[in-house]
């Protein structure tokens, strides 16, 4: 191991029945704390004792038949729709069977508004505007929650996409603390459920997880209300900017077997999943990136000599994100460290065998990528933040097992915003790191759970300051030591 490598907050992995007891003393519905050593070493195996059998998965080439050939029969986990459906209703990311295939059918043209040459510029101007706050914030001198900026200018972006038009502050602001509301309340992460719960039953949600679905979808309604009637407004009067953007092919969309269109609240359900897949599980990585290049200064070095190679000093232009290196391999490596989504529960419809495990009808398949992306092993210091270990020369030699990165998914469910998030996430690092010095106001407090996300246990608290070049030409002095 490099001892000289960074790592990053992250529980450590205790014997099974410790792991427990610091679970249950915290009194935290976080599962990160209750994963023992050896689930970071076994291939596939039971998970301690519980009414409804849970079977690890930590095998790459089996988590790629479970995902793919065989997704058929392991859908997703029913304790996972239950806490999602209050959210996103039938949206296309809990849809099963029949019900899915109608949905993509229609939705397949609004993909390629997705097609991210198209929605650079959405996303230029959203991280224009917000560096023109962080402009204001840094001269203030103000500590604010990374967490909520990185919820706010991803939000931003995916509003453009979606809707062609900005989201208000108070907007981005209000889904941001709704969603952290609904996450920390959720059912689906209560030790006595996952460990006791029948399979298949019906989850109850908490009053506070129901009512903050219910103002997010009133949001996300909002905004399809006005514009359909927009819609309404300009028929027979010529067209505008917003006829092409997703939410207008989306209300446009005809399943072609049958003739029919979404109705209202599909189309909260479908526009809801974009909108929250688009920007939640992002800002999340997000978070992590400027935490981890807090504590990592050569790091940011690295990457604003890497941005002043490729842009000459100019915009961070389209075709200049695919030769930042380096800063998508920290974009990359911070995506194996915190994946957004930290569990992939799928659940057995039929009794199965799998790797000699013989499985009972509702039995749980358990795939973590978290567990995966750190399993001693698939990497080499898996708990370490080295970004480099993605260059193509150490992949290729064997820095990772072939199958065990997979923060997107995998098979015919694979997140369809990969690309779109990996290009904003770049354009966003870029910008803001060649711009600005990000300090936490606590780090040695900043930890993460395993919500639906893996989410920092509480905001976290940051100060902004004008890099050293950046300074300089906005007439001020740079500090002594400054690069």
């Amino acid at each position: 191991m490099d001892s000289d490598l960074y790592r990053p907050p992250a529980p450590k992995p205790l014997s099974p029945t410790l792991s427990l007891l610091r679970t249950l003393m915290r009194g935290e519905r976080d599962l990160l704390g209750l994963l023992p050593e050896e689930a970071y070493r076994i291939r596939v195996a039971p998970m301690g004792v519980s009414r409804r059998k849970i079977l690890l998965v930590n095998e790459p080439s089996v988590v790629r038949r479970l995902l793919t050939e065989a997704a058929g029969d392991y859908p997703k986990n029913d304790l996972m729709i239950g806490a999602l459906r209050p959210l996103v209703g039938e949206g296309m990311f809990i849809s099963q069977g029949e019900t899915w295939k109608r949905q993509r059918r229609m939705l397949e043209p609004a993909f390629t508004h997705m097609r991210i040459n198209r929605a650079f510029a959405a996303m230029e101007a959203a991280v224009a505007d917000y560096e023109t706050h962080l402009d204001g914030v840094a001269a203030r001198g103000e500590v604010f929650s990374l967490e909520a900026g990185m919820s706010h200018v991803t939000a931003d972006i995916i509003g453009r996409t979606i809707f062609s038009r900005t989201l208000e502050s108070e907007d981005a602001r209000g889904i941001f603390d709704d969603f952290a509301r609904y996450q920390n309340a959720v059912a689906n992460v209560e030790l006595r459920r996952l460990l006791w719960g029948k399979p298949f039953a019906d989850i109850p949600q908490p009053a506070e997880v129901t009512e903050a679905c219910g103002r997010i979808r009133d949001h996300i309604g909002r905004l399809i209300d006005a514009r359909i009637a927009g819609q309404a407004d300009r028929d027979g009067s010529g067209s505008s900017g917003q006829d092409g953007d997703l939410a207008a092919e989306v209300i446009a969309a005809v399943d072609p077997e049958t003739g029919t269109k979404f109705d209202r609240e599909e189309l909260v359900d479908q526009i809801g999943t974009f909108f929250l897949a688009g920007h939640e599980t992002t800002a999340s990585v997000l978070t992590w990136c400027f935490f981890i290049l807090s504590n990592q200064p050569e790091a940011v070095r690295r990457m604003r000599r890497e941005i002043e190679a490729v842009t000459g000093g100019g915009p961070v232009r389209f075709e200049h994100t695919k030769r930042l290196a380096f800063t998508r391999n920290v974009f990359r490596e911070t995506l194996r460290l915190y994946p957004p989504l930290t569990f992939i529960p799928r659940v057995a419809i039929r009794e199965v065998e799998i790797e000699g495990h013989r499985l009972p009808r509702g039995a749980m398949v358990m795939i973590s990528p978290w567990i995966i992306h750190r399993h001693m092993d698939f990497w080499r210091d898996p708990d370490r933040f080295d970004p480099d270990r993605f260059d193509p020369d150490r992949f290729e030699a064997g820095e990772g097992e072939p199958g065990a990165y997979l923060p997107f998914g995998l098979g015919p469910r694979v997140c369809i915003g990969a690309a779109f998030a990996t290009l904003e996430s770049a354009l966003i690092l870029a910008r803001l790191i060649r711009r600005f010095d990000f300090a936490m106001a606590e780090p040695d407090k900043v930890r993460p759970v395993a919500r639906l996300t893996t989410r920092p246990a509480s905001e976290v608290l940051a100060t902004v300051s004008l890099a050293g070049p950046v300074r300089q030409e906005a007439g001020q002095a740079a500090p002594v030591g400054v690069v």
